[in-house]
């Protein structure tokens, strides 16, 4: 199928992009964005239209790819061993060490499989005359693959017959193809994605893929060296050992003992694990002495060096003000170049040379006289402008975009089908980066004509699978810190859907006669009973996302606990939590009067939504207890907070002891007996005798069962306090 017809197939999904929107808004399909110092968690802005490359097309692109990667790779082992290209003459030393990217700490290591840059991000544009360019290699930690990935599984669902009619290369195999290579340099164990946590920009991603894969989502407190070898701690302090580490957080945060002393988010002795060849870290330590803005000058040579052929891929005609002449090319031309600081990322510390002053041009040539190595400067690329739908007027506006494109390196180097296409935010803007505001787009990579496939790729990648690993993640695989988040995500999601459907009558009543109605529900649930009417009192209730004490769960929910149970609950689950927080925020901005009180219903409908999903899914029978076991505790509480009679407590408590009883011989989180213990003190002021003696049985149990520690503040369980910090 010619691009033409394929545009005209896309059209549908432009008609469509309202659905699409909402699907990825309600999956919190996130990227964080650093704006003036401070970060902003927001949607990654999706574009209907997707970018189109032709089939013959990508195959010489895939060919350039392989090889560029291929050199990168011989590059890197080279210079932590041999450093045949230095003694050569071919790059000079000083470029190579002075790399902030250069780690000496892993000097002499050969990683597992021979293997550095597993994963490759390879920015491109194209220019207006239709030729390829690399602007950049990315082969630290490039992210940005789960999001196509997860926009085509939505633009499949909305319009199947489309991709019915427009043969577009399948991008599924990723997660197989990342798998695969993980596999290949496992050393012994199970294999992590190592998360520096929630508040990462791409933590979307690293939730995503170790799902996925099959892989567990790993924090650093979940991680252990022991005699040299990693392993990963579950709930009640069992080792499991670790084979393979895809790392989602930088070299010099990786490992305290080896690099940045000052991390809080390295695991400790990593790296000497690693130097012992005891486990495979993906990305290999040290490879940004290979991304390096400088050392991309020298890639061409790299391709003729190494694999002893001509670069099928070209990079930008750049110039180095290291070397006397590029340096006066640079200085004589500032105005018609764009200058890039080499220590900067994600789109900063790029200047076009035309937008400045003549003081600021000035100013800069004197920083790079000053310390040429730091800056590079390119010749400007006319590239195609892409077309993008406006969010607003739905009419088409013309942006600047890049493609970076995967390469995935395991036994084999395959280029992924598929690649993340970002356009800028605003129209004739250059820069193009998701850390500076831009959106992405979809990557369709025709198929060929004749039908033809890659057999021995189809062949590899269907060899992985997927299922073993994913079954493996049940109890033995959930740490401390994801059982309490996910006792808690019962309580939570207890709590929003059972104070919304106990506030409804004292609504009524309100509504009819009774103005101060509210107040003994205020009191019922500790909060506070100085509101000067009912208005005030639904806002702050309801909708106040200052107040610890509201029903719902924060409007940001990778502030809490959803997020953190992404790899247990899968994310087709916890998109019924985002939907009902997405209720709760769109409610609160049409408005916060008790006139559209009930809009917050739907919350209550997502709610049973996802506790049916929870129950009706594969996941193990002891994971589902430990979101089982808070949500009825909460219950609990709250219905006899409320005086319910003691008839409406069978169901709850019967359910309790039903979902206790899967747990039977295992140890049980502290969390656990803290909130039944709670719940007893509370008892006694509430009535309800034989549910205290009842409980009591539950906490003699639970008591010889609870991993030890430090006890939990159980005074945070006397309060709707949302936000309360846990220990």
């Amino acid at each position: 199928m010619t691009e033409r017809s394929a545009r005209q197939f896309a059209e549908e999904l432009v008609n469509r992009r309202g659905d699409i929107n909402r699907e990825l808004s309600r999956n919190g399909v996130r990227f964080g964005v650093y704006k003036n110092g401070e970060y902003h968690d927001r949607l990654f802005p999706y574009d209907p239209i997707p970018r189109i490359i032709e089939s013959d097309e990508f195959d010489e692109l895939e060919a350039g790819l392989k090889q560029r990667v291929n050199a990168l790779n011989a590059y890197l082992k080279d210079i932590y061993s041999d450093k045949r290209i230095i003694h050569d003459g071919v790059i000079p030393e000083e470029y190579v060490y002075t790399s902030a990217g250069y780690f000496p700490q892993v000097n002499g290591v050969t990683p597992p499989g021979g293997i550095f840059a597993h994963i490759a991000g390879e920015d491109l544009v194209q220019g207006e005359d239709g030729r390829w360019w690399v602007l950049e290699d990315n082969l630290r930690i490039p992210s940005g693959a789960s999001y196509p990935l997860f926009a085509r599984d939505i633009e499949r669902r909305t319009n199947p017959k489309l991709f019915r009619d427009v043969h577009v290369r399948d991008n599924r195999d990723y997660p197989r193809l990342l798998r695969k290579a993980m596999d290949f340099v496992s050393t012994e164990g199970i294999a992590v994605v190592l998360t520096p946590g929630r508040y990462n920009s791409a933590f979307f991603e690293h939730a995503y893929l170790a799902e996925k894969t099959g892989a567990a989502l790993a924090f650093p407190e979940d991680l252990e060296v022991v005699d040299n070898k990693l392993y990963f701690l579950d709930y009640a302090g069992n080792r499991h050992r670790v084979g393979a580490v895809y790392r989602r957080l930088s070299d010099e945060y990786l490992d305290p003992f080896a690099f940045n002393p000052d991390s809080v988010i390295g695991v400790p002795g990593l790296l000497s694990a690693y130097r012992s060849g005891n486990v495979a870290i993906i990305n290999a330590p040290g490879n940004g002495a290979a991304d390096d803005k400088a050392i991309y000058y020298f890639v061409p040579q790299m391709v003729r060096y190494y694999l002893n052929e001509e670069p099928i891929l070209h990079n930008a005609p750049t110039y180095m003000p290291m070397f006397d002449k590029d340096r006066k090319e640079v200085l004589d031309r500032m105005g018609e170049l764009v200058i890039k600081d080499v220590a900067e990322a994600g789109g900063y510390g790029v200047v076009f040379g035309s937008s400045l002053d003549k003081a600021a041009r000035e100013d800069l040539a004197d920083r790079i006289k000053e310390d040429p190595r730091r800056f590079i400067a390119q010749e400007v690329i006319q590239f195609r402008d892409i077309d993008v739908i406006d969010p607003d007027s739905g009419e088409v506006s013309p942006r600047k975009c890049d493609l970076r494109a995967f390469v995935v390196t395991g036994q084999n180097t395959h280029v992924w089908y598929s690649g993340l296409t970002r356009y800028s935010s605003v129209p004739g803007q250059m820069i193009v980066n998701s850390s500076q505001g831009g959106g992405f787009k979809d990557t369709w990579v025709l198929a060929p004509e004749d039908g033809s496939t890659d057999k021995q790729r189809e062949e590899s990648v269907a060899s992985v699978n997927l299922i073993p690993h994913s079954k493996r993640h049940s109890l033995s695989l959930v740490t401390a810190s994801k059982a309490d988040n996910l006792y808690w995500l019962g309580r939570y999601t207890e709590r929003a859907f059972t104070t919304l459907v106990q506030f409804f009558p004292f609504y009524d009543r309100v509504m009819d006669t009774d103005v101060d109605a509210f107040r003994p529900f205020a009191k019922a649930l500790d909060l506070p009973q100085d509101f000067e009417d009912f208005d005030g009192f639904i806002h702050s209730f309801l909708y106040d996302g200052t107040n610890p004490t509201r029903c719902a769960p924060p409007s940001s929910p990778r502030s809490t606990t959803p997020w953190c149970c992404a790899r247990s609950c899968t994310s087709r689950l916890l998109q019924y939590v985002e939907l009902a927080v997405k209720n709760i925020t769109e409610a609160a901005e049409r408005s916060a009067s008790a006139d559209d009180i009930y809009s917050q219903r739907d919350i209550a409908d997502d709610m049973l939504a996802f506790w049916g999903g929870i129950e009706n899914s594969t996941a193990d029978i002891t994971l589902k207890a430990f979101v089982f076991i808070g949500k009825y505790i909460e219950r609990i509480d709250l219905y006899t907070r409320f005086h319910l009679d003691n008839s409406e407590l069978d169901a709850p408590l019967a359910k309790l002891e039903t979902y206790s009883r899967t747990l039977d011989g295992m140890p049980l989180p502290s969390c656990f007996v803290s909130g039944i213990s709670w719940l007893l003190g509370q008892l006694p002021s509430r009535g309800y005798p034989e549910l205290t003696s009842r409980l009591n049985e539950f906490l003699t149990d639970f008591n010889s069962r609870a991993i030890t520690g430090d006890p939990k503040d159980a005074g945070m369980l006397n309060a709707m306090n949302m936000d309360a910090k846990r220990p």
